[in-house]
């Protein structure tokens, strides 16, 4: 690990999703950004794997906004998805677009992906998948939910 750390979560390894206990990813943290395409970003969230010798080693690196920008798509997503069974595709061809969330000026968009020539049976299974996830999704969600909340409160 590097100096610019402030926040680490340990052991991610032992709750990482369906790879629990096996995972490669042994910790998280926050701080400073290490990779040089980051350095413009004064915080970023980093996943550390382990090299064969035992050292932290650095296995992905997201700014900070990325990983809320990520956060705010996929709960989108996921609020999408609990509606999209009124649709017999799943989703309209015809209106593919979502949502436009404004950030920043300007337009975080999320929309079914139309130009995939399979999407039709790949939202199928990415439905499908959501639903299999859903204990793990759930718990995270609801954990989430309640920190915003309490966020709010300041």
């Amino acid at each position: 690990m590097k100096d610019g750390t402030v926040m680490i979560s340990k052991g991610y390894d032992r709750i990482d999703g369906r790879n629990a206990y096996a995972s490669d990813i042994k910790h998280l943290t926050l701080g400073a950004p290490i990779m040089e395409e980051n350095k413009k970003m004064q915080i970023a969230a980093q996943l550390w794997k382990l090299d064969k010798d035992g050292n932290s080693i650095l296995a992905q690196e997201l700014p900070v906004h990325q990983a809320f920008d990520l956060m705010i798509f996929l709960a989108r997503t996921l609020l999408y998805f609990k509606e999209a069974y009124r649709f017999p595709l799943l989703y309209e061809p015809e209106k593919p677009i979502v949502e436009r969330i404004g950030v920043q000026g300007g337009v975080l968009p999320v929309e079914v992906c139309v130009d995939n020539p399979n999407i039709d049976e790949n939202i199928k299974a990415f439905a499908q998948s959501l639903n299999d996830l859903g204990e793990l999704i759930g718990e995270r969600q609801r954990v989430l939910s309640r920190i915003l909340d309490e966020l709010e409160c300041y």
